[in-house]
């Protein structure tokens, strides 16, 4: 063959190739690349899709081997609105489609489901934090933003540092799942210390109330938190660092280095905190690395390696003022000290056709230590490591079904070294799971259930069922009208050192039972102008079988023991509402009631001296009755504000000391916080916490910290020009 008629050839199979090539990009409205969206192609009336991709750092979705147009393109994308888009020619350039905000209940989510779906339709109560709320709020850790969220109750041990827990929904604090990067933090069975997560660099917050045992195993008994960090995305590398200080001796200073480049991308970061508190023995320091790490091998394959590691350190004076009565003195020679790393690798395939496949292996590692110079020095050393599989299967456009497998080896050492020996204790869990949804009409349906096996305690189901109608579709005043049920039920094992504790605090309790919950839930959504606004309301039902809680040992009232509670109740309701004021000014306003009772309580005898705060028709311990919370927020190119207020009314407790203290005092806490842009450069910002100055307890004698402000600069340099 000729060399003219090989070069024709040649010239033909290019073009058919290029024909038959689809390139889209993906962007967000400041014209930012927007990696890991869904994009789903459909072709002429077909309900199954063509072909799936998830789009690179750099924001591009690339399809070969289609059919002729017309295509329709839709674009599910965390954190914004479903994007649609028809095309009925074929591209010869580029494609870039741009998504844009949409109201809290239309944004796109993945906690509900473990897969992109619109908030309205993952039959579940889900409430997000976005990049651009969070770089206004400037919370120094998670818990100072989740108490803004609907239903979230935290309660801090007083200072910056102290530990800082959650209640959703009656449940206890060990009921909440909490997952970083993929990898789940929280120890098994341990209240979780929000004060301790920092949140630098974090690309957006989902926090979904109600069990889903179904899909997150063990611990996703009242919620789940999932946290993303960022990843680069910009051609030129972007470095980012910035300082702000401010009273109590407060000083915060950060950087991170980002990019994308080809098939690469890259996020390095870390933050350094320090503050000197209000009081004796308030002193708290915390730092921060990490990394985010991409890799695209084709257009269908991905690779991800993130890590991060975290290390703090606090004074811990104790209980001491209660409810504004100074009945102790601060201790001040006990400390606390907190170190862990995470470290998680995905592996994702989209093939074949309508299939996605993610394969993440895990690593936590958590290591605590307490020391009182007079009697003790505890020390924790847990690690949670293994790998998971799911995979998605999107049949139709309106069904999608999601299979997993789970493995996890659960290994610690928990003891005291002025008292060894150190205990050891392991477990291993294999999980798999099933959920189908589906989309017919007015009806969203999704069923799954998952089979938990632990070597401790045997095998155990949790199913979950969810139901979404559309009862009315409405006009202009009166838009959209949701009707929304779900039924689940959740599983927790009992944590390591409460049944493999060693002396001399502790007496091991190798009778615990895991702890099960049966939820359901109920709710009315009913959109106003247009979708603007979006008023919820939910009834929530938990039914807690064995609950674990702590007292003295049987016999040995100078050593703890945990034990079962019998039976408990936590109902109530939720009343939430969203609104899209202006384009840029949105409003998330939230009540909360909740009624707790322990219906039968455990099995207790002048012997083993359980405390009467678990009698039969008690409430539960330091969940309200009343939560409110509010959060507005501007969100503008120039400049951005937000006004948070937090609203918890008086709350069951127990000073533990003999003094009579029953319950601490409500309160309510206002925040606020302003970035401007002096140039494309360099932003100047502040934050106050506790404008009011408000003095109050979360955790009875405990005082919370008094008004807080930190004023910075941060800089850019690299990057895409804005």
């Amino acid at each position: 063959m000729r060399f003219s008629q090989v070069f024709a050839c040649c010239v033909v199979l290019v073009a058919a190739a290029s024909a038959t090539e689809l390139k889209i990009k993906v962007i967000d409205p400041e014209s930012a690349a927007v990696a890991g969206a869904q994009v789903e192609l459909f072709t002429s009336d077909s309900a199954t899709p063509a072909a799936i991709a998830v789009t690179s750092a750099e924001g591009f979705a690339v399809f070969h081997g289609n059919d002729t147009p017309p295509y329709q393109i839709e674009v599910l994308a965390p954190g914004f609105a479903v994007l649609t888009s028809t095309l009925t020619t074929a591209p010869s350039e580029l494609i870039t489609l741009q998504l844009q905000l949409a109201a809290a209940a239309e944004t796109v989510v993945v906690t509900a489901t473990r897969n992109p779906v619109p908030s309205e339709d993952s039959g579940a109560s889900v409430a997000t934090l976005s990049s651009s709320q969070l770089e206004v709020m400037r919370p120094v850790a998670a818990n100072d933003a989740l108490r803004f969220l609907p239903g979230a109750a935290i309660n801090t041990s007083g200072q910056r540092g102290g530990v800082s827990s959650l209640f959703v929904r009656g449940g206890s604090s060990t009921y909440n799942k909490v997952i970083v990067d993929g990898v789940t933090i929280n120890v098994p069975n341990r209240t979780f210390d929000f004060g301790n997560l920092p949140l630098t660099e974090t690309d957006r917050l989902e926090f979904m109330r109600g069990a889903q045992s179904t899909l997150y195993g063990s611990d996703a008994m009242t919620s789940v938190i999932q946290v993303w960090t960022r990843s680069g995305s910009t051609r030129t590398p972007e470095l980012r660092f910035g300082a702000d200080g401010g009273n109590l001796e407060t000083a915060d200073g950060y950087a991170s280095l980002a990019g994308a480049r080809g098939r690469f991308d890259y996020n390095l970061f870390g933050n350094q905190f320090n503050t000197s508190g209000q009081g004796v023995n308030d002193a708290y320091s915390d730092s921060l690395q990490g990394a985010n790490l991409g890799a695209a091998l084709s257009d269908n394959a991905s690779l991800r390696l993130r890590i991060r590691h975290s290390n703090s350190h606090t004074g811990v004076p104790g209980a001491w003022n209660f409810n504004g009565q100074q009945l102790a003195t601060p201790n001040p020679n006990e400390w606390s000290q907190l170190n862990n790393l995470l470290g998680s690798l995905d592996f994702s395939v989209a093939r074949p056709s309508g299939w996605q496949h993610r394969l993440t292996t895990f690593d936590y590692n958590y290591q605590y230590t307490e020391m009182n110079l007079s009697n003790s020095h505890e020390v924790d050393h847990i690690n949670r490591a293994g790998f998971e599989y799911q995979g998605d299967y999107l049949e139709r456009s309106w069904a999608h079904t999601t299979v997993g497998y789970r493995l996890e080896d659960e290994n610690g050492f928990i003891g005291d070294l002025d008292f060894p020996p150190v205990t050891h204790g392991q477990r291993l869990n294999q999980d798999v799971y099933v959920q189908q949804q589906a989309a017919i009409g007015r009806l969203s349906a999704i069923a799954g259930v998952r089979v938990v096996h632990n070597s401790d305690f045997g095998n155990s189901a949790v199913p979950r069922v969810a139901l979404t109608l559309l009862a009315i579709r409405g006009g202009r005043r009166l838009s959209a009208t949701r009707l929304r049920f779900s039924y689940a039920t959740g599983f927790l094992e009992p944590g390591l050192e409460q049944t493999f504790a060693s002396p001399p605090f502790f007496v091991a309790n190798t009778g615990l039972k895991p702890e099960r919950n049966r939820a359901f839930e109920a709710g009315l959504q009913q959109k106003f102008l247009d979708g603007k606004y979006d008023l919820t309301a939910t009834y929530f039902n938990n039914l807690f079988h064995d609950q674990i809680e702590f007292g003295a040992a049987p016999g040995d009232p100078q050593r703890g023991q945990y034990f079962n509670v019998n039976k408990s109740l936590a109902h109530g309701v939720e009343i939430e509402l969203q609104g899209t004021i202006r384009k840029r000014i949105r409003l998330n306003a939230a009540y909360t009631y909740t009624s707790t009772k322990i219906l039968e309580a455990p099995l207790c005898t002048p012997a083993n001296f359980c405390d009467t705060v678990f009698d039969a028709g008690n409430p539960f311990l330091r969940r309200p009755k009343h939560l409110g919370s509010l959060l507005l927020s501007y969100l503008g190119s120039r400049w951005g504000a937000n006004l948070g207020g937090s609203f918890v009314g008086r709350r069951f407790d127990s000073d533990f000391f003999g003094f009579g203290i029953n319950h601490a005092a409500g309160y309510a806490r206002v925040d606020s916080g302003v970035w401007y842009a002096l140039n494309s450069r360099i932003t100047a910002y502040a934050n106050i916490e506790n404008a009011l100055d408000k003095h109050y307890n979360e955790v009875v004698g405990y005082p919370s910290l008094g008004v807080n402000f930190r004023a910075g600069v941060r800089f850019r340099i690299g990057g895409e020009a804005n």
